[in-house]
């Protein structure tokens, strides 16, 4: 008796700590107001649920696009960023002309670049921030935070050529040096801004001569003292050039 006694007033007590609002007969503000309020307390689930509900009630309001982007928003404030991005592009999509869709589309870059792995992983949320961030600058180049976003892009792309050099080194490591020579060409090639790119055309300097390919290496050398006239190898690079042009 005692334990059934004791189940109730916990269930009694649990029923008494649950939301009991009724939001059915809500104007379509004030159950925006009550999510809001859900929402900046960090009550994320339950804004969800009420943010999905006001969309579902009053599908074509005024506030529709304030619930859209607070649902986004809750799922971000929740680390779910895969639902984030679904419902920020939802945003974008359905209420082109809403003034938070800026804000929403760099939210959605941002949801993808919050799921960029680390540089051995597989990068296809790298690849599609920067996508996303890239259309953020193209569609509202005057956006405070447009920076951000290049800054964004900047380091993700350092990311992939970061792949695409560490996948080099390792060729040239088993001596298929014709693989490294092609993945130190995407570094050098495609991420031409990134911290990698002087260091990729070292090494291909350096692999180019390992194969007797001297009159490429030379090309290379000339190519790289023009681009990289600062760079730490340039000495070293100076020394190859001098060897290779006595050697004929």
């Amino acid at each position: 008796m005692k334990k059934f006694l004791a189940l109730v007033i916990l269930s009694v007590a649990l029923w008494g700590c649950s939301s009991t609002v009724n939001t059915t007969n809500m104007t379509a503000d004030e159950h925006l107001n009550y999510a809001m309020k859900l929402f900046n307390d960090g009550d994320y689930m339950e804004s969800i649920n009420e943010f999905q509900a006001l969309l579902l009630q009053y599908p074509g309001s005024a506030v529709a696009d304030q619930a859209q982007y607070y649902l986004a928003e809750s799922h971000y404030k929740r680390d779910e960023y895969i639902l984030a991005a679904y419902e920020y592009s939802r945003l974008i999509k359905d209420i082109p002309a809403s003034k938070l869709v800026p804000q929403a589309q760099f939210m959605l870059a941002e949801s993808y670049y919050q799921l960029s792995p680390y540089y051995q992983l597989d990068q296809r949320y790298t690849n599609k921030s920067i996508e996303e961030f890239q259309a953020f600058i193209d569609f509202f180049p005057t956006d405070p935070r447009v920076p951000e976003a290049e800054q964004k892009i900047k380091e993700l792309n350092n990311k992939l050529a970061e792949k695409e050099f560490h996948t080099a080194e390792i060729y040239e490591k088993m001596e298929n040096y014709d693989a490294a020579i092609y993945y130190y060409n995407i570094v050098t090639d495609t991420y031409h801004d990134s911290k990698f790119a002087a260091t990729a055309q070292y090494n291909k300097i350096r692999t180019l001569i390992q194969i007797k390919e001297n009159k490429t290496a030379l090309k290379e050398i000339a190519s790289f003292l023009q681009r990289y006239p600062s760079d730490g190898n340039v000495a070293a690079v100076k020394k190859l050039q001098e060897s290779l042009s006595k050697n004929g």
